[in-house]
């Protein structure tokens, strides 16, 4: 619709220099000394005021002013039809950009962890908005303009070459050379756009990580070396994007000197022409006219061709982005069924992609159901990847975990998920209420004495209470409004109220004083009596009872039984526990 509209538009433009050729004509006629109107021509408009000037049998003035209308006419239904237009081509290209904005935000979350580990926040920002806009740009305003062009020009040309051959081809001899100059410097354009893009990139990765890390630069007092940083990128993105300007800037003079150049030729050469037959003036008048409605579409060539380029370089970036398949994929084939939480891991090895290091190597262990599990070790002994692996954040690269007898690739991801309460090491708070990250991805939301229970257990209610709004305060952007110890516990308290078949707590109480960790330890077995529970940390929680204790090293078992056992065994444990005993110990 949006086509047909530009190409209606165009060809009501084309109509009005005729009417004016015409009425030259017909006051060329009524001139001293004139043979004929031999300039009235035998087109269709031209035609059919003829029939109407006989049929109402107008008077010379009324002819002119008739012709007059028409052409006001003519503007006033091309300036509907241009609305129209620009509300089904323009209007067009938003959904466009809606839907690929919802298109690459939705790939983002099918990728896995892994991606996010190997590409950067800002690139990803860059994509999403610079690179999204610019393909809307093409689809809607360089496209609109692209057929504007493309049907004016046709309509100009044909009319033109109707009327006089061989002026035309005179008058249109300097345009090859504009479409030569416009391919070189598309070639440039291209170039520079993809470089360009690229760039910004990086920029924004720096921006975004200055502002994200903002309290670490403040500490170290590195703002001004953060700022150089951020200068000297945006200095080398600046002088390619003024070189690219540059190059850009080179269409605009070329277009008005070859523009100009037809003009004069039309003015020349058919004055010469009207010199020699007074009937020559209207055509004169008519190519001077189609010349001058060709100036925009013929410049708008240079920043279409540049939108165009822009477009590719970015969409081709988009394509990059949206080839990418996540390793995690929902293959699930069992329906969902109550998970008892009985973990089996079957000589399970695992390597991190962009890494290369070995997180766990021939890894065997046998979670029964409800059992209470204590995982200790030194940092990047692999503790972590046990609960990455139970999420199926990481594939393994050997072995076989399954959960209730049941391989993890054969449990539907989404119930996997949602019946795991992980805390994780990183906590992370979004910028909203305390409320809304309390029952963050639950499907119905809790009851006011769920969330009072939850947030009690994990001793932070009081805490809570005292806050301007309560439940309702908003903690800013990864809560950098609370503690650390006020972040840990409203994670805890969003994995309590998610009642799961499995917890996961991976050094979840490290900023929590000794108190508080063995309140919210005391509270955790009203919650995990009968759950299958992993509390992952470097220290050992005594007033807690654990059915078994791991103790990994280099990503393998080094030590596994039960807390007396372990003891006997006077190993790695039992020197963790003497170590902690004696750092605990009372000083006189």
């Amino acid at each position: 619709m949006g086509i047909l509209l530009v190409i209606a538009t165009n060809y009501l433009a084309v109509l009005a220099p005729q009417i004016t050729g015409y009425v030259v004509g017909l006051v060329q006629a009524k001139l001293p000394g004139a043979k004929t109107a031999s300039s009235i021509h035998n087109d269709y408009i031209v035609s059919s005021i003829d029939h109407l000037s006989s049929y109402f049998s107008f008077s010379f003035a009324g002819l002119i002013t008739f012709c007059s209308l028409t052409i006001l006419i003519l503007a006033i239904i091309r300036g509907i039809f241009m609305f129209f237009m620009r509300q089904t081509i323009i209007v067009m290209s938003r959904h466009i950009e809606f839907d690929q904005k919802n298109q690459v935000y939705a790939h983002y979350q099918k990728l896995d962890t892994e991606f996010y580990k190997t590409h950067s926040t800002g690139d990803l920002m860059s994509r999403i908005t610079e690179d999204v806009s610019r393909v809307r740009m093409y689809t809607g305003p360089s496209l609109m303009y692209l057929i504007n062009l493309v049907s004016l020009i046709g309509f100009c040309l044909y009319n033109m070459f109707s009327k006089d051959v061989m002026l035309s081809l005179y008058v249109l001899a300097p345009l090859p050379i504009l479409a030569i100059t416009i391919y070189v410097v598309n070639s440039v354009i291209n170039k520079k756009s993809e470089q360009i893009q690229g760039q910004l990139s990086d920029l924004t990765t720096n921006a975004q990580e200055s502002y994200s890390g903002i309290r670490v630069i403040k500490s170290f007092v590195q703002e001004k070396a953060m700022l150089g940083f951020f200068k000297k990128n945006s200095e080398l993105y600046r002088q390619n994007a003024v070189s690219l300007a540059k190059v850009e800037a080179f269409y605009a003079p070329t277009m008005a000197l070859m523009i100009g150049l037809s003009t004069l030729l039309t003015i020349y050469l058919g004055g010469l022409q009207a010199l020699a037959d007074p009937s020559k003036v209207a055509t004169v008048i008519e190519f001077v006219i189609y010349i001058n409605m060709l100036t925009f579409p013929v410049s708008a060539i240079g920043w279409t061709a540049s939108m165009i380029q822009r477009a590719a370089a970015s969409q081709k970036r988009l394509n990059e982005f949206l080839s990418i398949q996540p390793s995690i994929v929902n293959n699930g084939k069992e329906k969902v069924f109550d998970i008892k939480g009985d973990i089996n891991f079957d000589h399970v090895g695992l390597v991190f992609p962009h890494s290369g290091v070995n997180a766990l190597t021939d890894f065997n262990l046998h979670i029964k159901a409800g059992q209470k599990v204590l995982i200790l070790g030194k940092t990047g002994a692999g503790k972590t990847s046990i609960a990455q692996l139970l999420t199926r954040m990481y594939e393994p690269t050997k072995g076989k975990i399954t959960i209730d007898g049941i391989a993890l690739n054969d449990i539907q991801l989404k119930q996997l998920r949602n019946d795991i309460g992980y805390v994780q090491q990183d906590v992370f708070l979004f910028s909203d209420s305390v409320e809304n990250n309390i029952q963050f991805g639950l499907s119905d939301l809790p009851s006011k004495e769920e969330l009072l229970k939850a947030t009690e257990a994990a001793h932070v209610l009081n805490e809570i209470n005292n806050l301007p709004k309560q439940f309702d305060t908003l903690i800013g952007e990864r809560g950098t409004t609370l503690s650390g110890g006020q972040k840990q516990r409203i994670a805890i308290a969003r994995s309590l109220i998610k009642n799961p078949a499995i917890f996961i707590l991976d050094d979840c109480l490290s900023a929590v004083d000794a108190q508080t960790e063995q309140t919210i330890l005391a509270n955790f077995e009203t919650y995990i009596k009968d759950k299958t529970t992993l509390i992952i940390t470097h220290r050992i929680f005594f007033q807690f009872h654990f059915d078994l204790i791991i103790y990994l090293d280099e990503g393998k078992i080094a030590e596994m039984g039960t807390h007396d056992s372990l003891l006997v065994k006077n190993g790695l444990y039992a020197e963790l526990y003497k170590a902690q005993q004696a750092q605990n110990a009372p000083i006189d």
